[in-house]
Order: C-alpha cells, then structure tokens, then sequence
C-alpha cells in the first residue's frame, strides 16, 4: 500500500476506534440521549445517531463515491436511530471498517488524483479520502461533548496523539 494511502487509512480507522471507545460500554438510554430535544432540523444528535452518521457517511464517500459502487446510503434514516445498546452500532462500525480497509489497500496512488462527481461537483479521491477523516473528526468531538453531558463532565480517557501514531 502506498505510505499516503496508508496513513489516510491510519488516521480513518483511529479515529473509528475512538469512536468505539465512547460508546462501546454504554446503555441504551446514554446512546439515545439528546441533550437538548428537539425536533427540527437544529435538534442535538444522540451518540447513536451521531454514529450511524459517520458510518453512512464514510461508506457513501469511499465505497459510493471512491470505490463506484451502487447507492444504498439513507441519510434521512441515520438521524432517526434508536438502539437497544451498542451491539448493532459496534457491528455496522465493524462492517464499514472492513470494506473501507478492502477499498483502500487496493487503491492504486495514481488514482487519488482521479475526480469523482458528487451533488454536481467534481471532487479529488484524495479530496474524498480527507473529507471522511475531516467529518468523522469533527463529529467525534461532539461525541466527546454530548459524552461529557450525558456522564455530567466527565469524559472517557482517550489516548494523546503521540499514543495513537504508528
């Protein structure tokens, strides 16, 4: 694989393991919670909500996307889970990590400056690559936030970067 390639998929599945972190251990009322409820556009996501939101996204950018497979992603849907605990969360994390890791081992270099259109624009496969680690990363802190919330300021420790380096 090459070391580009390798560290986008570094970072991506760092930052998945983090979001396992958080919510691995949870109940369901933790993973449902909304700190402030809402039901408009502008509502606080829940944990889970937030995590299907991240799985759907990384899988329409490198499997749709990236990788040219057919659409199956339902946007709208991942703002209305609901789960029973963190098993089926933990196992669609375990499903979109393995076909990320199948996509992105494959993938040749040359093709990162190849462009894909998306939504009537046209975007890199780098750009793509660097959106889902962008989006996850940013979601991942509101975990951390609607976490500190829900558990009233405490959080979970969290390894510093220079843990998480290869």
């Amino acid at each position: 694989m090459h070391p580009e390639i390798y560290h986008y998929l570094h970072m991506i599945e760092d930052l998945r393991h983090q979001v396992r972190e958080i919510i691995q251990d949870l109940p369901a009322e933790a993973l449902n919670w909304r700190p402030l409820p809402a039901s408009d556009d502008h509502a606080m996501n829940s944990l889970a909500v937030m995590v299907a939101h991240i799985l759907g996204a990384e899988h329409f950018w490198i499997a749709e996307v990236i990788d040219g497979r057919p659409p199956t992603r339902d946007r709208d849907r991942e703002f209305r889970t609901r789960v029973d605990g963190p098993q089926p969360l933990l196992e669609q994390l375990d499903r979109v990590a393995a076909e990320t890791r199948a996509i992105l081992t494959t993938l040749p270099a040359e093709r990162l400056d190849e462009t894909r259109q998306v939504q009537g624009r046209s975007v890199s496969v780098r750009w793509g690559i660097l959106h889902v680690i962008d989006h996850t990363a940013l979601h991942l802190g509101h975990m951390q936030i609607t976490y500190q919330l829900w558990a009233h300021g405490e959080s979970k420790p969290m390894p510093r970067w220079f843990q998480r380096t290869p």
